[in-house]
């Protein structure tokens, strides 16, 4: 109901907008008959029964438009009216039935009994690749990136529609595909298909040990679109799904449905939801606790949350930087034996990863911000404060400082 509408006003309103809306129909039932009857006339006739025709007609679009104007006016009384009158109804007719109406409130302190805080212990749990659901503005490389800094291994991205500040923790080599250059990402494709194949022959001569340190973490970008331009892309998701983890080749392909021919996966439905799990984000996430799950509070609880809260198949997460501390989730898996840190802290660094170390060794004890950052150097510029302070964790995670702090307040420093 429109906040500018009395009360006093209403029966006035209501008797108008029923007026109006009878006589347009009304006009338009009296333009057809004169139309219908000048057809039969005398050709003397027929100009003044078609201009009255017309008159007829304008009279009934003018009583149209006010029609839509009372409407709008009025708002939602009309259908509120009819509701409410059935509700009456019921109640009256059925005196053994009782009508229940629940006006759902947020419970702050509520949390789903499935709840995860750890989507890479789920996923790996799981042994499963990532199908990543989600729109423009919902953190899909945020989640990527904190998922690629979990899993481990050299991170290559697949994406035709990246602006030159996306993706920027990556060495540029490693985003393959801009521009929309479709024939690089195929190519690509076809490579990784060829080291799949040789990491059978491998690890079938000589085991876990001869692939160790060949680790891959592949991110594909708008997957329907590469299904429809790489005669790879088929192919490339179908055997990295079935044979992939077990060589250390983990991929994520991103798309905004959960259909299996968005995947490139038609008539292979088993495929998508055995060989991979499927984390929805965003709005995507809440229609699934809407419409799949049936859950209006969960749908509420994921809304409350922003982008922190999300849905890994059936289960509701929350992921917040406070999680990601140094030590606590467990380092990537290493096939290879011997000492996995050293192996982690031996991992090459990229630009912004020594950047942020040189400055902790010159101001030893000092608690680095991602704000204090973007202010020190032009090289964080194209940076969000959550992707700096995923590096934060990252580096912490492989004994390289430490955080602390959480959430919006979460900053690094160094320590030996």
């Amino acid at each position: 109901m429109s906040s500018d509408l009395h009360p006093s006003q209403l029966h006035q309103h209501l008797q108008m907008y029923a007026c109006a809306k009878w006589s347009f129909w009304g006009s338009l039932a009296v333009s057809c008959g004169l139309l219908f009857l000048g057809a039969s006339q005398k050709p003397e006739s027929k100009p003044w029964i078609l201009a009255a025709s017309v008159g007829t007609l304008e009279v009934g679009r003018r009583h149209r438009q006010t029609a839509k104007l009372l409407q709008e006016s009025l708002g939602d009384i009309d259908r509120a009216s009819r509701v409410n009158f059935q509700a009456w109804a019921r109640n009256n007719t059925q005196p053994t039935a009782q009508l229940a109406v629940t006006v759902g409130s947020i419970d702050v302190n509520w949390k789903p009994e499935n709840l995860i805080t750890d989507p890479v212990e789920y996923i790996q749990k799981k042994q499963k690749h990532v199908a990543l659901i989600g729109g423009t503005g919902d953190g899909k490389s945020t989640f990527t990136q904190y998922l690629s800094s979990k899993i481990g291994g050299r991170v290559v991205v697949y994406d035709s529609d990246a602006k030159p500040d996306d993706w920027s923790w990556l060495d540029q080599a490693d985003v393959i595909g801009r521009k929309g250059n479709f024939k690089a990402i195929d190519t690509a494709m076809g490579k990784d298909l060829e080291i799949l194949e040789d990491l059978v022959q491998l690890r079938g001569e000589g085991g876990d040990n001869v692939i160790a340190g060949r680790e891959r973490f592949m991110i594909a970008e708008e997957f329907p679109i590469l299904v429809d331009e790489c005669g790879n892309s088929r192919p490339w998701i179908k055997r990295h799904a079935k044979r992939g983890r077990r060589y250390k080749q983990f991929i994520c392909a991103l798309a905004q449905n959960d259909t299996a021919e968005n995947f490139g996966l038609e008539g292979d439905k088993d495929t998508l939801y055995s060989c991979f799990c499927l984390v929805r984000l965003g709005q995507f996430g809440r229609d699934y606790a809407r419409t799949k799950l049936k859950d209006p509070q969960l749908e509420q609880w994921l809304k409350a949350g922003g982008k922190k809260r999300f849905m890994v198949d059936d289960c509701p997460c929350e992921l917040d930087l406070s999680s990601w501390g140094a030590g606590s989730r467990e380092q990537p898996e290493t096939s290879g034996g011997g000492n996995e840190e050293v192996q982690e802290q031996a991992k090459p660094m990229n630009e912004f990863e020594q950047f942020i170390l040189d400055w902790g060794q010159q101001h030893p004890g000092e608690v680095l911000k991602a704000a204090h950052l973007s202010r020190a150097t032009r090289l964080f510029d194209n940076m969000q404060p959550d992707e700096i302070r995923i590096f934060f964790v990252s580096m912490a995670d492989r004994g390289l400082g430490e955080v602390e702090g959480n959430g919006d307040r979460l900053g690094w420093r160094w320590s030996k």
